[in-house]
C-alpha cells in the first residue's frame, strides 16, 4: 500500500472540509461528496440553515453527504483535509481565523484565482505606484504564513461552476510541491466527468489562474463590441504571450502557462458569459460603469484587482503587458473601450512568439 493510499485510509472515516459556500465552493463540496461525507463552511448562518434544511444552495442541488457548518473550529477538528475556495480579498482573514485550530497534519488545497498584496502603512492598492514580488503573494503563500500547515496545494483550471454542477466532462489541475498532496487531491476529485491532471509548479499554476482573468475581461469587452472570432484570436493568443512574460516575472515556469490550468482556463473563460470576468468587460463595452457592474455582481469578479496589481507589477519588471496596461486605463483612468483597441491594433510588434 502507498504512502497516500494509507494516507487515506487514516482519514477516510473522516469527512473532508470545504470553506466557502459560492458557486465553485458548493459544487466542489458536490463532487467530494461523491467520494466521502463533507463538512461546508458557510459565513452566513441563515445559508447553512438552508443548505441543510432544504438542500440546495445557490441554484445548486446538494449532495447528501454534504453538511453545512458555520464553525471554524469544527472544520479543522474534524477534517484533516481542506479546500478553502474563498475570495482573495477575504483570504487572508480566513486563514488568520482558521489558523489556531490548524496543526501540521492538515492539509490545505485551494481554489482561489486571485493575489493578495502586502503594503507599506499608509499605502493603499491605488497609491502604490509599483508592486513587486515581495508585496504579491499568491494563496499558498497566505496559507504559508498564517498557519502551521507543510503540505498546500492549489486547485486549478477550466471549472465552470454551472457545467460542473451539470456533469458535463471537465478537467482541473492539482499543483503541489508535494505528491502526496497531488495524489490525494486526484483521489478525491478525480470522477467519470472529472479528470484530475497533476503539476509540481504550484506558484506557477497559481500565476496563471490569477492572470487570465485579466484577458477574460478584455475577451468580453470585445464581445461587447460586437467582433467576431477573429479578434478574439488574436487577444487569446496575445493574452496567453502577455501571460507568460508576466507569469516569469512573479516566479512562474513558462509549462505551466502552457497546459489545462493556463491556456485551457484561459480559452474557457475567454469565450464563456458564464465567467464573472467576462461578464464585467461586456458590460463595459456596453456602456455601463465599472461601479455599477461590482455592485450588481453576487461574486467577486477577481479579474479586476489582478488587472490592479499585474499593472503595477509589470510597471516594476519592466515588463511590455499592452493588454493588461490598456485595460487598467479603461477600468480606472476613463479610457473607452474602443480606444483601448485602437491602440493595440496600431501598436508595432513584430515578433510571434519569443519566450521559447
Amino acid at each position: 500500500m502507498s504512502f497516500t493510499d494509507r494516507l487515506l485510509k487514516s482519514t477516510d472515516e473522516k469527512p473532508v472540509g470545504v470553506i466557502g459556500a459560492g458557486n465553485f465552493g458548493t459544487v466542489i463540496a458536490n463532487i467530494l461528496a461523491l467520494n466521502r461525507p463533507v463538512l461546508l463552511y458557510a459565513r452566513d448562518g441563515e445559508a447553512v440553515k438552508q443548505i441543510n434544511a432544504k438542500r440546495t444552495n445557490r441554484g445548486h442541488a446538494i449532495h447528501e453527504n454534504v453538511t453545512a457548518v458555520n464553525d471554524l473550529a469544527v472544520i479543522a477538528r474534524s477534517c484533516e483535509i481542506i479546500f478553502p475556495m474563498v475570495p482573495s480579498a477575504h483570504f487572508r482573514q480566513m486563514m488568520k481565523n482558521l489558523s489556531p485550530h490548524l496543526q501540521p497534519y492538515h492539509i490545505l488545497i485551494h481554489g482561489t484565482k486571485g493575489f493578495d498584496i502586502q503594503l507599506p502603512e499608509g499605502e493603499t492598492i491605488e497609491s502604490v505606484r509599483t508592486l513587486n514580488r515581495k508585496q504579491v503573494k499568491t494563496m499558498s503563500e497566505v496559507i504559508r504564513e498564517e498557519s502551521v500547515v507543510v503540505r498546500i496545494g492549489c486547485l486549478a483550471g477550466p471549472n465552470l461552476a454551472k457545467e460542473l454542477s451539470q456533469r458535463q466532462p471537465a478537467a482541473t489541475v492539482i499543483a503541489s510541491r508535494f505528491d502526496e498532496v497531488i495524489q490525494i487531491g486526484k483521489k478525491l476529485l478525480r470522477n467519470d466527468r472529472f479528470q484530475v491532471y497533476e503539476n509540481k509548479d504550484i506558484v506557477g499554476v497559481e500565476i496563471a489562474g490569477v492572470l487570465k482573468n485579466i484577458i477574460a475581461i478584455a475577451s468580453g469587452a470585445l464581445n461587447g463590441l460586437g467582433y467576431g472570432e477573429n479578434a478574439r484570436g488574436l487577444l487569446v493568443s496575445r493574452g496567453a504571450v502577455e501571460m507568460v512574460y508576466l507569469g516569469r516575472a512573479l516566479g512562474g515556469d513558462v509549462k505551466a502557462f502552457l497546459g489545462v490550468a493556463g491556456i485551457g482556463d484561459l480559452v474557457t473563460t475567454c469565450n464563456s458569459p458564464m465567467s464573472r470576468n467576462f461578464t464585467v468587460g461586456y458590460r463595459l463595452a456596453k456602456g455601463e460603469t465599472l461601479e455599477n457592474i461590482l455592485a450588481d455582481m453576487e461574486e467577486i469578479a477577481e479579474g479586476v484587482n489582478t488587472v490592479r496589481i499585474a499593472k503595477k507589477c509589470a510597471d516594476f519588471y519592466k515588463i511590455r503587458a499592452l493588454i493588461t496596461d490598456r485595460l487598467y486605463k479603461v477600468l480606472f483612468e476613463g479610457m473607452t473601450v474602443e480606444e483601448a483597441l485602437e491602440f493595440l491594433m496600431r501598436f508595432p510588434l513584430s515578433a510571434d512568439i519569443d519566450f521559447i
